[in-house]
């Protein structure tokens, strides 16, 4: 299988052109909706807070969930459809990090407890993947008639990744949204949590909780990840099934993620610098389609090396600074003074 995924690609200006069948959907959507359906029902029936080790172990079966789907690609389409699936996967796996710190500042500001934060995440990745597949489908429309748009696409994300590197990603005041500010103008808002409730009733009245306007905070910064993402998707793969389940299935993993990642912003570094690269090579395979076609197995090559140098280089810097602070505070410790009663 490998082998096919490394060589399947070999046609200079070819992405994998498939022959999707209606159940070949249906597949698809079943298993989505059963997989979001167990996660609700069964996994978090009871809200709870999700501790550092159930969180580990469900990321890590949500991306072997994602994986795996591999395989059903390529028994169903091919390796070119299946190394197609799987850098499409990776690029957005890898740019929905950032969602995820996000997601954090937005908690943090509304005060959610931990115990009610997946709920919360949990419509907001339904609403995710419905967006997601009309950004899809009306993106494939756009570069299927208009070819030319693929440049503005390549130009675009150049653009965001000189943002990453040049600006300062990390403010994000939640009180600054002026989405936010038009959204209170026309719900009334209690200043209250109901449980897990996004409405409640007060005095008669039906009212919103912060639940509701940390949901649609959440829904916005999606909505401004996939201008970045789904673009750099559609450079690997113009089919809307590949394009479109890469998608789902990095999307679906992202709470595990959440509850993984959030408090560990300041151990990746590097991170922005490796996400810039991504967007910055993808936006290079867009601007030069047409004298030059990337290979998708060279795509998924840069992508992966990316991101464990991104990992890498982030580790040893945290272990660097861990070192040097032990050294400084050991210094100190020499260099004080001996106390009164001793002089």
């Amino acid at each position: 299988m490998i082998a096919s995924l490394l060589a399947a690609d070999s046609k200079r200006d070819d992405f994998a052109v498939l022959d999707v069948e209606l159940w070949h959907w249906g597949v698809l959507l079943a298993v989505i909706v059963t997989l979001l359906l167990v996660d609700l029902l069964v996994v978090h029936k009871e809200a709870h807070e999700v501790k550092t080790k159930e969180a580990a172990i469900e990321s890590a079966v949500w991306i072997g969930f994602g994986l795996a789907f591999t395989g059903v690609i390529w028994w169903w389409f091919g390796g070119a459809a299946s190394g197609e699936y799987v850098s499409g996967y990776l690029i957005e796996k890898s740019l929905s990090i950032d969602n995820v710190f996000v997601w954090a500042l937005i908690m943090s500001y509304f005060r959610v407890p931990s115990k009610y934060q997946h709920r919360v995440l949990f419509w907001g990745i339904f609403g995710a993947l419905v967006m997601r597949a009309i950004f899809i489908f009306a993106g494939i429309a756009v570069i299927e008639r208009f070819d030319w748009v693929l440049y503005l696409f390549g130009a675009f994300l150049l653009y965001t990744a000189g943002k990453l590197v040049f600006s300062d990603n990390d403010h994000v005041d939640p009180s600054e949204s002026k989405f936010l500010a038009v959204v209170n103008k026309f719900v009334r808002t209690s200043d209250e949590l109901d449980g897990q409730k996004l409405f409640t009733r007060r005095n008669g009245h039906r009212l919103a909780t912060p639940l509701f306007s940390v949901l649609l905070l959440v829904e916005a910064s999606d909505v401004l990840f996939a201008v970045d993402s789904v673009p750099a998707v559609l450079a690997v793969s113009r089919e809307q099934f590949i394009v479109f389940a890469s998608n789902a299935f990095a999307i679906l993993g992202l709470r595990a993620l959440y509850f993984l990642l959030a408090d560990m912003h300041d151990r990746f570094a590097y991170l922005q610098e490796g996400l810039a690269i991504i967007l910055a090579f993808v936006g290079v395979k867009m601007l030069i389609h047409t004298w030059y076609h990337i290979p998708t197995w060279l795509s998924l090559v840069v992508i992966l090396i990316v991101l464990l140098a991104a990992i890498g280089f982030s580790m040893k810097a945290e272990r660097n600074e861990r070192d040097a602070a032990l050294a400084a505070g050991a210094f100190e410790h020499h260099e004080a003074p001996p106390p009164p009663s001793e002089r």
